[in-house]
């Protein structure tokens, strides 16, 4: 396709020679923008060797461009013919380490947008994008979403080139991978896709690099865009991809073989494939005995079948089958439900709703405060709500340990909508309901997989061995697990059974 010219019969994508021209365009480019700066100088010594440079304010550091880009060319013996003035500039000059020549103008609101300082020169139709980003990011410091007692204490930011090197400080490898993408027409997110070469399975990596060149948004603002648009069973309410603000933890699972994108302006960290076992584990497992991480993590699994499960079997119990409940406690929740007005269901429903708000509130309001308020209002509208008889004490009792239980198993929204859905079939079918919610539930979960893996690995019985279930329920001491997960790496031995053969010994 031919290329417009303007009425000097320059193309109109080309840099013009005349530094004029350029600053208008750049100008009719940043219309009504007053953060976009323009300086004109030119060296000392040589009067014709004239300059311009342009920046976005705020963008940049400008300790770096007085002294790496203004001083240089001023006060600089710069001795070369316009022919060879940019290539002395960019070789004995300028003292920056990435910079890059632009040939058009094409890119160059994406380099100002992007921190880079464009320089200019008279006669010379080519454009000069320096490097000087240095806006104000977030410290480094630890997760709020994922303390622990015993590891570090670092957590991503929202720079991803800071991000990147809490990776690679972490993995000294140069097996460890790092491809860039853009998404979103306005915004141009940059993105990273980081793997282990060696380990992770190409399948799986040509696929989420497919699932990304099929999102065609306007703005990705956080990594949450991106896990939305291309989960596993975007229907259910159940977690296919895994999330983390903790380097370590996302140097683990990169270790095991698992694909994590990176989003330029988000924490939180985005891993792939993710199976139903990782909801039960927590960074802390592998720091602490063995013994001691096996014991919380079914705790866990405790903790999530009690905040299921409880309000809908107390509720078919109390509804459908007084007779498998033993007399003395029928006869003290009969005691404790006499003048209340309202039906089980009712009484679970209104508790569970009431908890959820006080949990909300709680997390939303200022730390303090929050605290506060959850402690108070559970204690206050509880005992109220008893005495006022709008509700009965033991539904008190159910939603307190319902609610407690679920916070062993934190940011797992599923557990909202497995306890309701139990519920609701309880309350309409006893305990009949409640086995029909387990198996579709079960039956459901089976199905998922995640990037071509199972989601229940490890759960069905065709996968189940000593090898595979040495990290999922339970943790196996470090010198038994001598290789990867089955089905997610490529790699599988992790390490070498010596070190198994000495402790057998001892």
């Amino acid at each position: 396709m031919d290329i417009a010219q303007n009425n000097t019969g320059e193309k109109v994508n080309t840099i013009s020679t005349s530094l004029q021209t350029n600053i208008d365009h750049l100008k009719q480019l940043f219309k009504d923008d007053d953060t976009i700066i323009f300086r004109d100088f030119e060296n000392a010594e040589n009067q014709k060797i004239k300059c311009f440079i342009v920046y976005l304010d705020a963008m940049v550091k400008t300790d770096s461009i007085n002294e790496f880009i203004i001083k240089p060319i001023v006060e600089g013996r710069i001795r070369a013919t316009a022919s060879d003035l940019l290539n002395i500039l960019i070789k004995r000059v300028l003292l920056n380490c990435d910079l890059e020549i632009l040939p058009d103008n094409v890119r160059l609101a994406e380099y100002l947008i992007n921190g880079y300082t464009l320089l200019f020169i008279e006669n010379i139709t080519s454009a000069i994008a320096i490097n000087t980003k240095g806006w104000k990011v977030r410290g480094i410091e630890e997760p709020p979403s994922e303390t622990i007692v015993r590891g570090p204490r670092e957590g991503f930011t929202e720079a991803l080139n800071v991000n990147i090197s809490l990776l690679r400080r972490r993995l000294k490898t140069p097996d460890l991978t790092f491809k860039f993408k853009e998404l979103g027409s306005k915004t141009k997110t940059k993105i990273c896709i980081s793997y282990i070469n060696g380990i992770a399975q190409e399948s799986i990596i040509a696929e989420l690099e497919k699932r990304l060149n099929m999102i065609n948004i306007d703005g990705v603002l956080d990594s949450g865009y991106i896990e939305e648009l291309i989960k596993d069973a975007p229907h259910l309410p159940f977690r296919t991809i895994g999330t983390s603000e903790r380097p370590d933890v996302i140097a683990g699972k990169l270790l095991e073989g698992r694909i994590a994108v990176l989003c330029d302006g988000s924490p939180v960290i985005l891993t792939l494939p993710y199976i139903f076992m990782e909801a039960f584990q927590s960074p802390e497992d592998y720091y602490n005995n063995y013994m001691f991480s096996s014991l919380n993590r079914l705790l866990r699994w405790f903790g999530y079948l009690l905040t299921t499960t409880t309000p809908s079997i107390y509720t078919a119990l109390v509804t459908f089958h007084q007779e498998l409940i033993p007399t003395q406690l029928l006869l003290s929740i009969a005691e404790a439900r006499q003048g209340v007005p309202f039906p089980t269901i009712v009484e679970a429903l209104g508790m569970l709703t009431v908890f959820e708000i006080l949990r909300e509130a709680g997390l939303r309001m200022p730390k303090p405060i929050g605290q506060a308020v959850s402690i108070v209002g559970a204690l206050v509208l509880g005992d109220a709500a008893v005495n006022a008889r709008l509700v009965s004490a033991p539904m008190v009792i159910i939603t307190a340990l319902t609610g407690i239980s679920s916070f062993l198993i934190p940011q797992n929204i599923s557990i909202i909508v497995v306890r309701l859905t139990l519920l609701l079939l309880s309350a309409f079918m006893g305990l009949y309901g409640y086995m029909y919610g387990i198996i579709g539930l079960t039956i459901s979960l089976m199905t998922v997989r995640s990037f071509g893996i199972p989601y229940m690995l490890y759960v069905g019985t065709g996968t189940i061995n000593f090898d595979s279930i040495k990290d999922t329920a339970i943790r196996a001491p470090l010198w038994f697990m001598t290789t990867r997960p089955k089905f997610i790496g490529k790699d599988s031995q992790r390490q070498s059974g010596e070190l198994t053969k000495e402790k057998k010994v001892r």
